[in-house]
């Protein structure tokens, strides 16, 4: 049974945004992915990741679990990617590293409209275990 996709979040929003690595910085301006338009936002009932034009949009009780990776190879993580491993996505601005989401019901990110949907998503957020911490609270390695 899928999750209902919330249409704003409700309450108050926890903002966590994007380490920009600077080398590149102008390549993602050029897709649209600027540090203003680049966020994931937690709120009670609503998860939103904001990656320039791309969102992702689900609730916090869809994430099954949260994990710290990286460091990563530019080209595998900088931009919006598709995993051809597992299906997962990837919204990445920072080689240095972030957090894997697991969803319980794969969710719509990379394309328009409700497919292809993803098991997962690794945000290069600036602070991944600030992020961890609020989807996961009391626990280290997840929820």
């Amino acid at each position: 049974m899928p999750h209902p996709v919330p249409t704003g979040p409700p309450g108050p929003v926890r903002r966590f945004p994007f380490r920009f690595d600077p080398a590149f910085r102008v390549p993602l301006a050029l897709l649209g992915v600027r540090p203003e338009t680049a966020a994931v936002e937690l709120a009670p009932d609503a998860l939103i990741v904001r990656f320039g034009p791309w969102r992702l949009r689900t609730t916090p009780g869809n994430v099954a679990g949260v994990e710290l990776s990286g460091p990563y190879r530019w080209w595998r993580a900088i931009g919006p990617h598709l995993s051809l491993a597992d299906g997962g996505a990837t919204f990445g601005t920072s080689v240095a590293g972030g957090l894997c989401l697991r969803f319980t019901e794969p969710v719509p990110a990379l394309a328009p409209g409700p497919w292809p949907r993803h098991p997962a998503l690794t945000v290069t957020v600036a602070d991944p275990a600030a992020l961890r911490e609020a989807l996961a609270p009391g626990t280290s390695g997840g929820a």
